[in-house]
């Protein structure tokens, strides 16, 4: 630390937060280096690994995290064990509600993830501290209820084909925002949980896939592997504005 920061009483932001991407397009942007200082000493990062929970419906909140890669699945159970992904979430979110002290949903790896997670009373006490990080968590909120609107108008009124090409348009806009050119990801649902997703039959998904790649809208690779040409056919299959 140099002379001036030895005087002012500041400080550098630590290596870790310095090299992660939560840090520049996460809730860490609006922190202050010595919050992220304060927050590192209690951070943990852990990876998940496909299949396991991050947190269960109902379960007593401890913690809150940062995905930092990977994708997150968000389903809510009925009471007579019928179970409905109503999300999805990507790095860099921010995983979890400030102040409420159960959980809604559960929160499940659908892909390799690797999170990086806060004890809740230190994110709760920043929330205060901090107006920035408060409106950060403001705007991902009232972006999930913009993207949980569109959903529903994906749900309740688009056909079979352009449910499966919304899906994929949103996978491959959260993985990668470079809307204007090719892009490439795994998918990181079962053919099985896209249905889900979007309310039709196993069959019915694999149909749509199937046509998209004939209309040379997506190509395939090994089942899982979809390579995205030009991301505004997709988009136009899907029936967005």
């Amino acid at each position: 630390m140099d002379a001036h920061k030895k005087h002012t009483g500041e400080c550098e932001a630590p290596a870790v937060c310095k090299a992660c991407e939560a840090r520049h397009g996460g809730i860490c942007a609006t922190l202050s280096s010595s919050q992220l200082v304060e927050l590192n000493k209690h951070s943990t990062r852990r990876k998940v690994d496909p299949g396991n929970e991050v947190i269960g419906q109902g379960e007593r909140v401890g913690s809150y995290s940062n995905i930092l890669n990977g994708v997150v699945k968000l389903s809510k159970m009925m009471a007579d064990g019928r179970q409905q992904i109503v999300g999805l979430q990507f790095a860099p979110d921010f995983l979890g509600r400030p102040f409420y002290s159960e959980s809604s949903v559960t929160a499940e790896a659908a892909t390799e993830t690797e999170i990086c997670s806060f004890p809740r009373p230190i994110i709760d006490r920043m929330v205060g501290e901090a107006p920035d990080l408060e409106r950060k968590l403001h705007s991902q909120s009232l972006k999930e209820l913009d993207e949980a609107r569109d959903w529903m108008l994906t749900l309740g009124r688009k056909t079979a084909q352009e449910k499966v090409a919304s899906f994929l348009y949103l996978i491959a806009t959260h993985i990668d925002p470079d809307k204007g050119s090719s892009t490439t990801f795994d998918l990181p649902l079962s053919r099985a949980d896209i249905a889900d997703f979007l309310g039709l039959t196993i069959e019915t998904v694999s149909r749509q896939m199937t046509k998209l790649r004939k209309e040379n809208i997506i190509v395939i690779e090994n089942n899982r592997h979809v390579i995205v040409p030009d991301p505004r056919r997709l988009r136009y299959a899907a029936g967005n504005d």
